[in-house]
Protein backbone atom coordinates (compact mmCIF):
# COMPACT_ATOMS: atom_id res chain seq x y z
CA UNK A 1 0.00 0.00 0.00
CA UNK A 2 2.73 2.28 0.38
CA UNK A 3 2.56 2.44 -3.67
CA UNK A 4 -0.85 3.99 -3.64
CA UNK A 5 -2.18 7.26 -2.21
CA UNK A 6 -5.54 9.07 -1.92
CA UNK A 7 -5.68 12.57 -2.50
CA UNK A 8 -9.20 15.33 -2.27
CA UNK A 9 -9.44 18.86 -3.94
CA UNK A 10 -12.29 21.01 -1.97
CA UNK A 11 -14.89 19.51 -3.85
CA UNK A 12 -16.24 16.71 -1.75
CA UNK A 13 -13.37 16.34 1.23
CA UNK A 14 -16.11 14.03 3.17
CA UNK A 15 -17.07 11.32 0.82
CA UNK A 16 -13.20 11.44 0.62
CA UNK A 17 -12.22 10.42 3.94
CA UNK A 18 -14.84 7.60 3.97
CA UNK A 19 -12.90 6.01 1.06
CA UNK A 20 -9.71 6.67 2.72
CA UNK A 21 -11.65 4.80 6.26
CA UNK A 22 -12.74 2.14 4.11
CA UNK A 23 -9.27 1.22 3.08
CA UNK A 24 -7.62 2.32 6.36
CA UNK A 25 -5.21 4.60 4.62
CA UNK A 26 -4.41 7.95 5.74
CA UNK A 27 -5.99 10.82 2.87
CA UNK A 28 -2.48 12.49 1.65
CA UNK A 29 -1.48 15.90 2.06
CA UNK A 30 -2.19 18.96 -0.46
CA UNK A 31 -2.89 22.51 -0.38
CA UNK A 32 -5.68 23.58 -2.40
CA UNK A 33 -6.49 27.25 -1.87
CA UNK A 34 -6.79 30.30 -4.11
CA UNK A 35 -4.27 33.07 -4.78
CA UNK A 36 -6.04 36.67 -3.64
CA UNK A 37 -7.06 37.06 -7.32
CA UNK A 38 -9.12 33.82 -7.58
CA UNK A 39 -6.23 31.65 -9.08
CA UNK A 40 -6.04 27.97 -7.82
CA UNK A 41 -3.13 26.92 -6.00
CA UNK A 42 -1.78 23.21 -5.25
CA UNK A 43 1.03 22.03 -3.65
CA UNK A 44 1.45 18.63 -2.78
CA UNK A 45 3.04 17.78 0.66
CA UNK A 46 4.20 14.09 -0.04
CA UNK A 47 7.00 12.60 -1.90
CA UNK A 48 4.41 10.82 -4.78
CA UNK A 49 7.00 9.30 -7.40
CA UNK A 50 5.91 6.51 -9.41
CA UNK A 51 3.31 6.16 -7.02
CA UNK A 52 -0.42 4.76 -8.19
CA UNK A 53 -2.34 8.08 -7.43
CA UNK A 54 -6.39 8.80 -7.03
CA UNK A 55 -7.61 12.14 -6.39
CA UNK A 56 -11.20 12.02 -5.81
CA UNK A 57 -12.84 14.93 -6.97
CA UNK A 58 -16.55 16.01 -7.97
CA UNK A 59 -17.26 18.20 -10.69
CA UNK A 60 -20.37 19.72 -9.18
CA UNK A 61 -21.13 23.53 -7.94
CA UNK A 62 -18.98 26.04 -8.02
CA UNK A 63 -18.75 23.47 -11.51
CA UNK A 64 -15.46 25.96 -12.87
CA UNK A 65 -13.72 25.86 -9.77
CA UNK A 66 -14.00 22.21 -9.03
CA UNK A 67 -12.97 21.28 -12.35
CA UNK A 68 -9.55 23.24 -12.69
CA UNK A 69 -8.95 22.13 -8.92
CA UNK A 70 -9.43 18.82 -10.62
CA UNK A 71 -6.77 19.79 -14.02
CA UNK A 72 -4.24 21.18 -11.83
CA UNK A 73 -3.78 18.49 -9.20
CA UNK A 74 -3.41 15.52 -12.15
CA UNK A 75 -0.97 18.15 -13.48
CA UNK A 76 1.10 18.45 -10.10
CA UNK A 77 0.86 14.73 -9.98
CA UNK A 78 1.98 14.56 -13.23
CA UNK A 79 4.70 16.41 -12.90
CA UNK A 80 5.93 14.80 -9.74
CA UNK A 81 6.69 11.53 -11.59
CA UNK A 82 3.35 9.75 -10.67
CA UNK A 83 3.45 6.60 -11.67
CA UNK A 84 -0.12 6.54 -12.57
CA UNK A 85 -2.79 8.93 -12.20
CA UNK A 86 -6.67 8.29 -11.91
CA UNK A 87 -9.21 11.32 -11.36
CA UNK A 88 -12.00 10.01 -9.04
CA UNK A 89 -15.13 11.74 -10.22
CA UNK A 90 -17.81 11.15 -8.58
CA UNK A 91 -20.33 13.32 -10.21
CA UNK A 92 -19.15 14.71 -13.52
CA UNK A 93 -20.14 18.14 -14.16
CA UNK A 94 -21.45 19.02 -17.93
CA UNK A 95 -22.22 15.58 -18.43
CA UNK A 96 -25.84 17.02 -19.77
CA UNK A 97 -24.42 18.75 -22.71
CA UNK A 98 -22.83 15.27 -24.43
CA UNK A 99 -24.59 16.02 -27.84
CA UNK A 100 -25.31 19.41 -30.01
CA UNK A 101 -29.03 20.04 -29.47
CA UNK A 102 -28.99 23.10 -31.45
CA UNK A 103 -27.18 25.11 -33.73
CA UNK A 104 -23.52 26.57 -32.53
CA UNK A 105 -23.60 25.35 -29.57
CA UNK A 106 -20.53 22.51 -27.62
CA UNK A 107 -20.47 19.44 -26.70
CA UNK A 108 -19.18 20.23 -23.77
CA UNK A 109 -18.92 16.92 -22.21
CA UNK A 110 -16.14 15.56 -24.92
CA UNK A 111 -14.39 18.88 -24.31
CA UNK A 112 -14.17 18.38 -20.66
CA UNK A 113 -13.29 14.65 -21.53
CA UNK A 114 -10.10 15.81 -23.41
CA UNK A 115 -9.12 18.37 -20.77
CA UNK A 116 -8.72 15.94 -18.37
CA UNK A 117 -6.70 13.74 -20.58
CA UNK A 118 -4.45 16.21 -21.21
CA UNK A 119 -4.00 17.51 -18.23
CA UNK A 120 -2.83 13.80 -17.42
CA UNK A 121 -4.85 11.27 -15.90
CA UNK A 122 -4.71 7.79 -16.52
CA UNK A 123 -7.72 6.71 -15.54
CA UNK A 124 -11.28 7.64 -14.97
CA UNK A 125 -13.24 6.46 -12.09
CA UNK A 126 -17.01 7.96 -11.75
CA UNK A 127 -20.40 7.10 -10.98
CA UNK A 128 -23.86 7.25 -13.17
CA UNK A 129 -22.81 9.50 -16.05
CA UNK A 130 -25.78 11.16 -16.99
CA UNK A 131 -24.99 9.12 -20.56
CA UNK A 132 -22.94 6.17 -20.81
CA UNK A 133 -22.02 7.23 -24.20
CA UNK A 134 -19.43 9.84 -22.38
CA UNK A 135 -17.23 7.30 -21.76
CA UNK A 136 -16.61 7.14 -25.21
CA UNK A 137 -15.31 10.31 -25.38
CA UNK A 138 -12.33 9.66 -23.27
CA UNK A 139 -9.04 8.65 -24.81
CA UNK A 140 -8.51 6.37 -21.82
CA UNK A 141 -10.38 3.72 -19.53
CA UNK A 142 -13.19 4.76 -17.64
CA UNK A 143 -14.94 2.33 -14.88
CA UNK A 144 -18.34 4.11 -14.73
CA UNK A 145 -19.95 2.76 -11.23
CA UNK A 146 -23.45 2.27 -10.84
CA UNK A 147 -25.15 3.34 -7.11
CA UNK A 148 -28.00 1.17 -7.95
CA UNK A 149 -26.32 -1.32 -5.26
CA UNK A 150 -26.46 1.08 -2.53
CA UNK A 151 -29.83 3.00 -2.97
CA UNK A 152 -31.65 -1.15 -3.73
CA UNK A 153 -30.70 -1.89 -0.41
CA UNK A 154 -32.56 0.99 1.09
CA UNK A 155 -35.38 0.37 -0.99
CA UNK A 156 -35.36 -2.93 0.19
CA UNK A 157 -35.07 -2.58 3.80
CA UNK A 158 -37.57 0.44 4.01
CA UNK A 159 -40.15 0.35 0.56
CA UNK A 160 -41.63 -3.88 1.23
CA UNK A 161 -45.69 -2.96 0.36
CA UNK A 162 -46.93 -2.61 -3.14
CA UNK A 163 -44.26 -1.00 -5.02
CA UNK A 164 -44.00 0.68 -8.05
CA UNK A 165 -40.72 2.42 -9.90
CA UNK A 166 -41.94 5.38 -11.68
CA UNK A 167 -39.55 6.65 -14.57
CA UNK A 168 -39.90 10.50 -15.02
CA UNK A 169 -39.45 10.60 -18.51
CA UNK A 170 -38.76 8.05 -21.38
CA UNK A 171 -35.09 8.63 -21.25
CA UNK A 172 -35.06 7.11 -17.59
CA UNK A 173 -37.19 3.74 -18.80
CA UNK A 174 -34.27 1.31 -18.51
CA UNK A 175 -32.95 2.46 -15.49
CA UNK A 176 -36.42 2.12 -14.02
CA UNK A 177 -37.33 -1.41 -15.13
CA UNK A 178 -33.89 -2.42 -13.82
CA UNK A 179 -34.70 -1.38 -10.37
CA UNK A 180 -38.02 -2.88 -10.69
CA UNK A 181 -36.72 -5.65 -11.81
CA UNK A 182 -34.60 -6.67 -8.37
CA UNK A 183 -37.05 -5.30 -6.31
CA UNK A 184 -40.04 -7.31 -7.93
CA UNK A 185 -41.74 -4.36 -8.28
CA UNK A 186 -43.65 -3.01 -10.98
CA UNK A 187 -43.03 -0.40 -13.06
CA UNK A 188 -44.44 3.48 -14.45
CA UNK A 189 -43.70 6.50 -16.56
CA UNK A 190 -44.55 9.59 -16.80
CA UNK A 191 -45.21 11.50 -20.51
CA UNK A 192 -43.21 14.47 -19.40
CA UNK A 193 -42.38 17.74 -21.93
CA UNK A 194 -39.87 20.07 -21.21
CA UNK A 195 -40.45 23.47 -22.95
CA UNK A 196 -37.16 25.26 -21.84
CA UNK A 197 -34.08 23.82 -19.82
CA UNK A 198 -34.72 23.38 -16.24
CA UNK A 199 -38.31 23.58 -16.69
CA UNK A 200 -40.42 20.25 -17.00
CA UNK A 201 -44.31 19.85 -17.18
CA UNK A 202 -45.71 16.34 -16.42
CA UNK A 203 -48.09 15.18 -18.82
CA UNK A 204 -50.03 11.75 -17.89
CA UNK A 205 -48.83 9.06 -16.22
CA UNK A 206 -48.51 5.28 -18.02
CA UNK A 207 -48.93 2.46 -15.53
CA UNK A 208 -51.05 1.77 -12.50
CA UNK A 209 -50.03 3.86 -9.39
CA UNK A 210 -53.07 3.42 -7.57
CA UNK A 211 -53.08 3.05 -3.84
CA UNK A 212 -49.20 2.35 -4.94
CA UNK A 213 -46.16 3.54 -3.08
CA UNK A 214 -44.23 4.59 -5.43
CA UNK A 215 -40.18 5.94 -5.94
CA UNK A 216 -39.89 8.17 -8.79
CA UNK A 217 -36.10 7.64 -9.80
CA UNK A 218 -33.49 9.39 -11.57
CA UNK A 219 -29.57 9.90 -12.54
CA UNK A 220 -29.97 13.16 -10.91
CA UNK A 221 -32.15 16.07 -9.16
CA UNK A 222 -30.98 19.51 -10.31
CA UNK A 223 -34.08 22.44 -9.57
CA UNK A 224 -36.20 19.24 -8.74
CA UNK A 225 -38.99 20.30 -11.81
CA UNK A 226 -39.40 17.38 -12.81
CA UNK A 227 -39.13 14.85 -9.91
CA UNK A 228 -42.24 17.09 -8.35
CA UNK A 229 -44.47 17.43 -11.20
CA UNK A 230 -44.53 13.99 -11.68
CA UNK A 231 -44.89 13.73 -7.93
CA UNK A 232 -48.19 16.33 -8.41
CA UNK A 233 -49.06 13.61 -11.34
CA UNK A 234 -48.87 10.70 -9.29
CA UNK A 235 -50.77 11.88 -6.37
CA UNK A 236 -53.41 12.70 -9.06
CA UNK A 237 -53.73 8.88 -10.15
CA UNK A 238 -54.04 7.45 -6.19
CA UNK A 239 -50.61 7.00 -5.51
CA UNK A 240 -50.36 6.23 -1.37
CA UNK A 241 -47.33 7.71 -1.15
CA UNK A 242 -44.09 8.89 -3.34
CA UNK A 243 -40.48 9.03 -2.64
CA UNK A 244 -37.71 10.59 -4.72
CA UNK A 245 -34.55 8.85 -5.28
CA UNK A 246 -31.29 9.89 -7.46
CA UNK A 247 -27.81 9.28 -7.37
CA UNK A 248 -26.64 13.10 -7.62
CA UNK A 249 -28.39 15.21 -5.57
CA UNK A 250 -27.64 18.80 -7.89
CA UNK A 251 -30.54 20.69 -5.95
CA UNK A 252 -29.67 23.80 -7.24
CA UNK A 253 -31.98 27.05 -7.39
CA UNK A 254 -35.62 26.54 -6.11
CA UNK A 255 -34.78 22.86 -5.64
CA UNK A 256 -35.02 22.32 -1.52
CA UNK A 257 -38.08 24.80 -1.40
CA UNK A 258 -39.59 23.19 -4.08
CA UNK A 259 -38.97 19.73 -2.14
CA UNK A 260 -40.44 20.89 1.10
CA UNK A 261 -43.55 22.01 -0.25
CA UNK A 262 -44.29 18.73 -2.50
CA UNK A 263 -46.32 15.89 -1.63
CA UNK A 264 -42.65 14.20 -1.67
CA UNK A 265 -42.43 12.11 1.58
CA UNK A 266 -38.24 11.27 1.65
CA UNK A 267 -35.75 12.16 -1.42
CA UNK A 268 -33.42 9.41 -1.36
CA UNK A 269 -29.75 10.10 -2.63
CA UNK A 270 -25.86 9.28 -2.14
CA UNK A 271 -23.04 11.95 -1.39
CA UNK A 272 -21.54 12.08 -4.75
CA UNK A 273 -22.30 15.53 -3.97
CA UNK A 274 -22.29 17.84 -0.89
CA UNK A 275 -25.14 19.06 0.52
CA UNK A 276 -24.91 21.99 1.48
CA UNK A 277 -26.72 23.86 4.35
CA UNK A 278 -29.90 24.30 3.55
CA UNK A 279 -30.23 20.88 2.05
CA UNK A 280 -29.71 19.77 5.22
CA UNK A 281 -31.84 21.55 6.93
CA UNK A 282 -34.49 19.86 5.04
CA UNK A 283 -36.18 16.83 6.60
CA UNK A 284 -37.17 14.87 4.02
CA UNK A 285 -33.90 13.64 1.93
CA UNK A 286 -31.71 10.60 3.33
CA UNK A 287 -28.42 10.34 2.18
CA UNK A 288 -26.47 7.11 1.41
CA UNK A 289 -22.36 7.17 1.18
CA UNK A 290 -21.20 5.58 -1.63
CA UNK A 291 -17.70 5.49 -0.08
CA UNK A 292 -17.52 1.90 0.12
CA UNK A 293 -18.44 1.54 -3.55
CA UNK A 294 -15.55 4.01 -4.94
CA UNK A 295 -13.45 2.96 -2.28
CA UNK A 296 -13.43 -1.02 -3.87
CA UNK A 297 -13.28 0.20 -7.40
CA UNK A 298 -10.25 1.80 -6.68
CA UNK A 299 -8.61 -0.83 -4.43
CA UNK A 300 -9.37 -3.32 -7.36
CA UNK A 301 -7.93 -1.06 -10.22
CA UNK A 302 -4.76 -0.72 -7.87
CA UNK A 303 -4.23 -4.28 -7.69
CA UNK A 304 -5.18 -5.23 -11.37
CA UNK A 305 -8.23 -7.36 -9.92
CA UNK A 306 -11.44 -7.19 -12.26
CA UNK A 307 -14.38 -4.53 -11.16
CA UNK A 308 -17.02 -6.08 -13.14
CA UNK A 309 -18.82 -7.44 -10.11
CA UNK A 310 -19.26 -3.74 -9.08
CA UNK A 311 -21.30 -3.12 -12.31
CA UNK A 312 -23.93 -5.86 -10.97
Amino acid sequence: MNRFAIFSGNSNPELAKKICNYLDVPLGGAKVQTFSDGEVQIEIFENVRLKDIYVVQSTCSPVNDNLVELLLMIDAFKRSSASRITAVIPYYGYARQDQKVAPRVPISAKLVADLITVAGANRVITVDLHAGQIQGFFDIPVDNLFSAPVLLDYMKRHFNDSLVVVSPDAGGVERARAFAKRLKAELAIIDKRRDAPNKAKAMAVIGDVAGKVAVVLDDMVDTAGTLVEAAGALLEKGAKTIHGCCAHPVLSGPAIERISKSPIETLIVTDTIPLNKKALACGKIVVLSISELVGEAIIRCHRGDSVTSLFV
